[in-house]
């Protein structure tokens, strides 16, 4: 059993390490099919202190695919799909951008941008770009992914000014986020990330994650829909408050 184990590790990570990322990668997909979001943000804060920087947010990327794919696959029925043709070539052409970088984005101003902007969307109404234009959200977003990683909220607030119901929303941001990750991961691939070294880790990884998907699924079928609203804009908030405070600690460390 653990020599199988060790067939699934990147060279130099330890058992311990392995089996905290996945049981992160199962509590990860639970969270967020059962309540619309922050599985991916959890994953990454874990992730950030265990894996090494260059693998963070390739590795991510692809956790995520599988993640999201599974979690579409499992509400297929209940995906929006008018929303996806735009929001996927949005996507392709924020990658291009973004890859395309030779400098990255200061991390602090993109956390408080991204945090402020989502608590207006969950407090106010979301402005008509955001409802209506998911080429921007999907172009915007995939930019900030490759070198945020974690989008998944900011895609979050596309998904709910549709105003769908509680499976058509994890349904729905499962799938766009399906095609952002998917996009982000060829472009990493088109740069040179040796994405071969980590094979087993990602397959034991996106294993972990399907687990989680099932287990998360009975909770969602649980919930009403006035309680889902409820959770996912609570987590939207919590995750963007942290996103801002860690922003404004990290100016004032550089000041």
């Amino acid at each position: 059993m653990i020599d199988l184990a060790a067939s699934f590790m990147p060279e130099g990570m330890s058992a311990v390490t392995f089996a905290a990322l996945l049981g992160t990668s199962f509590a990860g997909s639970l969270i967020t099919v059962a309540f619309g979001i922050g599985g991916g943000a959890m994953l990454l804060a874990v992730m950030a202190t265990l894996v090494p920087p260059a693998a963070l947010i390739p590795t991510h990327g692809v956790i995520q695919i599988g993640s999201n794919l599974g979690r579409a696959l499992v509400t297929f029925r209940h995906i929006f799909w008018p929303a996806l043709p735009a929001f996927a070539a949005g996507s392709i052409a924020g990658a291009a951008l973004g890859g395309s970088l030779v400098i990255n984005l200061p991390p602090a101003w993109v956390q408080i941008g991204v945090g402020g902007f989502v608590i207006w969307t969950v407090l106010g109404r979301p402005p008509r770009g955001v409802r209506d234009w998911p080429f921007t959200v999907g172009a915007i977003s995939s930019f900030l992914t490759m070198f945020f990683g974690a989008t998944g909220m900011f895609v979050a607030t596309f998904t709910k000014s549709q105003a769908l119901l509680r499976h058509g929303h994890v349904a729905t941001h499962a799938a766009l986020m399906t095609v952002q990750h998917g996009v982000k991961s060829l472009t990493f691939s088109v740069l040179g990330f040796a994405f071969a070294a980590w094979a087993g880790f990602l397959v034991a990884m996106i294993a972990a994650g399907f687990l989680g998907t099932l287990v998360g699924r009975l909770v969602l079928n649980r919930m009403d829909d006035r309680r889902f609203r409820l959770a996912l804009d609570t987590i939207l908030i919590l995750l963007s408050l942290r996103l801002i405070y860690g922003g404004v600690s990290e100016l004032m460390r550089s000041t």
